[in-house]
């Protein structure tokens, strides 16, 4: 059986208003990732990365070119449909966590889950909190988690659903330097454990030569 394409980019460019003067984001990306690779993708600040991963996920629309994830053109999608594309297929992982404040632990790994309509999603997501270290945490709101905890929950959160897919943004950004190395090594591990394709953006050179694969974007386009 031919290795799938998880990701195809073709002739993407994102263009946006400056104050009346047209901003060229992005210019002419393309790029193929298969299924269970590993893709980090850096640049300095400014270049496009989470833009990149925006389109990547269907959160924006491109100026120009397309996505399509597992064969599935995003520009063909209304809003409605691309959620629940990214329902089926995403995980995310962001720098602030985005855990919802009114939730405990163990409800924010629920959530997709339910909106999934998963069958016994209580008990998946206790067993993923367990498997991030945070079995004694369950009932924890994000406001009682440090910020290593928070991004504990995030990973669970993001796996739980058995995604295709994690999307991941500077995942340590908000996290000191123990912190942050013990969430890329949990990250990996977990990506490693359920064979999930990972495309991360990141600043950190060393994090970027743990993915089998790096982009490097300068200006808005693809070096290299």
């Amino acid at each position: 059986m031919a290795e799938q394409a998880v990701i195809e980019v073709n002739g993407l460019g994102k263009v946006v208003d400056n104050g009346g003067a047209p901003l060229t984001i992005l210019q002419d990306i393309g790029f193929t990732v298969m299924a269970g690779e590993t893709v980090a993708i850096v640049g300095a600040s400014g270049s496009g990365k989470s833009t990149l991963l925006g389109l990547l996920a269907g959160l924006d629309a491109p100026t120009a070119g397309e996505v399509r994830l597992e064969g599935i053109g995003l520009n063909g999608l209304d809003e409605d449909a691309r959620a629940a594309l990214r329902a089926r297929l995403l995980g995310f992982v962001f720098q602030s966590f985005q855990l919802l404040p009114s939730l405990t632990a163990v409800e924010n790994v629920m959530l997709p889950l339910e909106l999934a309509s998963a069958r016994g999603a209580g008990d998946t997501a206790r067993r993923w909190l367990q498997l991030v270290g945070l079995g004694e945490r369950l009932r924890h709101y994000p406001k009682h988690l440090s910020g290593g905890e928070q991004q504990r929950v995030a990973l669970a959160r993001a796996f739980a659903p058995n995604p295709r897919l994690v999307l991941a943004d500077e995942p340590t950004g908000n996290l000191d330097a123990a912190t942050g190395g013990q969430i890329i090594e949990l990250m990996f591990e977990l990506n490693a454990r359920q064979g999930t394709t990972l495309v991360l953006v990141t600043h950190d050179e060393a994090i970027a030569a743990r993915c089998g694969r790096v982009l490097r974007l300068q200006a808005g386009r693809l070096a290299g």
